[in-house]
């Protein structure tokens, strides 16, 4: 019986040593919120984490929030103090699947997939569908797609005296070139 179990687990193991993971530790996500007439609100961070099962299609991604840089100090503080309260929610991250994803279906021409998931923002999940394109630039895997986001889905409060400034749909880019 030790025996068996001592095989099962070697056999379990040498499953996951093999999987095809690729990642990224400096995968770029952006957001825009702006409204016309107002100032741009848009922010960036190049330094999320993405790993990708590339024999599954399973993709995960994680951004510190106090990563996302904006052109305006002021705008930045505001954003991590009083809307995404990173000190308290210091992690934004994604797991989902790719759906239908076949490695060996990738090549140098762009290819549109579903990623579905769950988005974690502000202490909330939520289901997300995003369509991305995904292909091969010199034995690495780009992965970019897009995204919206609703403000109210993940309890980010805007005060009414500046609601006429910013979206209530974010929409949220990402950009991954992803290494084995």
């Amino acid at each position: 019986m030790k025996a068996l179990v001592f095989f099962m687990g070697i056999i379990i193991t040498s499953n996951f040593a093999f999987a095809q993971k690729y990642s990224t530790k400096t995968g770029k996500i952006t957001f825009e919120a702006s409204v016309p007439l107002f100032e741009d609100v848009y922010a960036e961070n190049n330094n999320s984490t993405t790993i990708m099962n590339a024999d599954t299609g399973d993709i995960a991604s994680l951004a510190m929030v106090n990563g996302f840089t904006f052109k305006v100090s002021l705008m930045q503080e505001h954003f991590n103090e009083n809307y995404a309260e990173s000190t308290k929610y210091p992690k934004t991250s994604f797991k989902g699947k790719i759906q239908n994803f076949n490695k060996s279906d990738l090549s140098a021409k762009p290819k549109a997939y579903t990623i579905s998931g769950t988005l974690n923002f502000h202490g909330v999940d939520n289901a997300v569908q995003s369509t991305a394109n995904i292909y091969l630039k010199d034995d690495k895997i780009v992965v970019q797609g897009k995204f919206v986001a609703k403000t109210a889905d993940y309890k980010v409060k805007i005060p009414k005296m500046v609601a006429a400034k910013v979206a209530e749909n974010v929409n949220v880019n990402y950009n991954f070139l992803l290494q084995k």
